[in-house]
């Protein structure tokens, strides 16, 4: 039942992802550099396992987000934008 809801989310998930870039006609990289409106969503989940949240106090600053990072951000939600301190 777990692995099935699982799954379910994980669709869903990249289902969204290809209707954004579908209906602005946008593109991003797949693991070849070759642009894709249907990328994989494993790859892009990767594309941000090297990111990290730097805290200083009161202050936050986040590391190593490139520019195709921020680039696959703009198709996702405001909550995760404003995660990666964009919004």
């Amino acid at each position: 039942m777990v692995m099935g809801l699982c799954l379910l989310v994980y669709s869903l998930g990249q289902r969204a992802l290809h209707q954004y870039l579908k209906r602005g006609s946008q593109t991003i990289q797949n693991q070849l550099g070759k642009p894709t409106a249907t990328p994989y969503l494993p790859w892009v989940f990767q594309c941000f396992m090297s990111i990290h949240l730097l805290t200083f106090g009161s202050f936050k600053q986040i590391s190593n987000l490139s520019e195709q990072g921020c680039w696959i951000l703009q198709f996702f939600g405001v909550p995760c934008r404003k995660y990666y301190l964009l919004c």
